[in-house]
């Protein structure tokens, strides 16, 4: 079986796969305290159930990486990959600097570029709002990144005397009547607005129309307020990707 991490800042989200099904996935909290020991008590508690022969790794906490790859290798006696853009991608990196593509990122954009016609916009709500753009050839050319919406409701709170933190929730209407409902709808629906926004601009100098492929956690809240829905949600895409990757490299 196949192991699966996708090390995010906030959280880090673990795929089991035998051969091309997902059989579970389970998420973690991205503490960068934590011992490589504490980690490697967590995978095999986790993962005690499954035959781990191989495990492909996707990080963007740099402090995490090793101390990851290190604790799988351990618990599962085998040699983690862990991504980078000199793996072989199945993918043209089109940017003026290919390793400033997040791995992430790479991930979303081989897993769109195997189960989506192009071209394709990939947009993954996490603890930043990233879009991935893959061109008519599939080819990866670069996107839009913003933050995403725990970090825009952290900064209120922060940066204001008297701004709560509230969590990200539906909101009936775009004109809040309490403080927590105007926070609501400027996040929320802010984040809409912009993200469909955006979606016409790349499309616009793509010079068509794109398949649009929704990934991370609030995908589903934060389409409820786009006119132009989301073609497809799939929560697994940078697992998914992570699978095609291993493949290529194994």
């Amino acid at each position: 079986m196949l192991l699966t991490l996708d090390i995010g800042n906030t959280n880090i989200t673990l795929g089991v796969f035998e051969e091309e099904s997902i059989l579970e996935t389970f998420r973690l909290a991205s503490d960068r305290e934590l011992p490589q020991e504490e980690y490697e008590i967590l995978l095999h508690s986790l993962l005690k159930k499954y035959d781990i022969r191989a495990c492909i790794i996707a990080s963007v906490v740099d402090e995490l990486s090793s101390v990851i790859k290190h604790a799988c290798d351990n618990v599962f006696h085998l040699n983690s990959i862990l991504l980078t853009s000199k793996l072989n991608l199945g993918i043209k990196i089109a940017l003026k600097n290919p390793k400033e593509a997040g791995a992430d990122r790479i991930a979303n954009a081989c897993g769109a570029y195997v189960l989506y016609s192009k071209p394709a916009i990939i947009i993954d709500l996490g603890t930043a709002t990233t879009f991935d753009i893959l061109d008519k050839s599939g080819n990866f050319i670069g996107g839009v990144i913003m933050p995403g919406l725990n970090l825009q409701f952290r900064a209120l709170n922060k940066s204001t005397s008297k701004l709560p933190r509230i969590e990200a929730d539906t909101v009936d209407n775009a004109i809040g009547n309490n403080t927590a409902d105007a926070i609501l709808s400027g996040v929320i629906r802010g984040s809409a607005c912009a993200i469909e926004g955006l979606i016409a601009q790349c499309e616009n100098e793509l010079g068509e129309k794109a398949v649009i492929i929704a990934t991370g956690g609030y995908s589903g809240l934060i389409s409820k307020y786009m006119n132009r829905r989301f073609d497809f949600v799939n929560p697994y895409l940078t697992l998914e990707g992570l699978r095609f990757l291993y493949e290529l490299n194994k």
